[in-house]
């Protein structure tokens, strides 16, 4: 009772006064039936073998293809995350907006695997640039580097995509 005779509501529930996460796609393995799922899944495949393409080519460029190397990393370990958040259900214990998150992940990988994407088609077609090593000059990429770089380059096109893809299915959930 307060000093005016009146009972004291009691305080609130914080638990219940948390909304609920707002998050569309499904949790747990459910995420990997829908194409949102499977471009994560793409998206860590093929950002895995651009990773393994450019540390596989020596890095002859370690100015350009350092950046490269590192969002393919990033993205790579990102993007396990993410999925692995997804497939534990964590996302509905997580009180956040998961539309969101999702649409602001994938437009900052897009960003930066684009201009990934564009060094290392730039590294790709340095390979006549002819270097004085020595007493010779040689070409940049050997022919065994150059392929590399080559399927590099397509794989990380075929990253960007993929992740311009799930930006895409992101907006339109963020977004209805």
């Amino acid at each position: 009772m307060s000093a005016g005779g009146a009972p004291v509501p009691p305080p609130p529930n914080p638990a219940m006064s948390f909304p609920a996460p707002r998050v569309t796609l499904p949790a747990g393995p459910d995420i990997l039936r829908t194409y949102s799922g499977a471009f994560v899944c793409l998206e860590i495949v093929f950002g895995g073998l651009v990773w393994i393409l450019v540390a596989s080519s020596n890095v002859p460029l370690p100015l350009l293809q350092g950046w490269v190397m590192f969002v393919s990393v990033t993205a790579f370990v990102c993007s396990l995350l993410f999925l692995g958040v997804f497939l534990s259900g964590m996302v509905t214990q997580i009180n956040a907006n998961w539309n969101f998150l999702d649409f602001a992940y994938h437009f900052t990988v897009f960003v930066f695997y684009f201009g990934a994407f564009l060094l290392e088609a730039a590294t790709t077609s340095l390979h006549d640039l002819r270097c004085n090593r020595t007493v010779t000059a040689q070409p940049l990429l050997s022919d065994n580097h150059y392929n590399t770089n080559v399927a590099a380059t397509i794989f990380a096109f075929v990253t960007t995509a993929c992740y311009g893809c799930s930006l895409g299915l992101a907006l339109r959930r963020w977004r209805p």
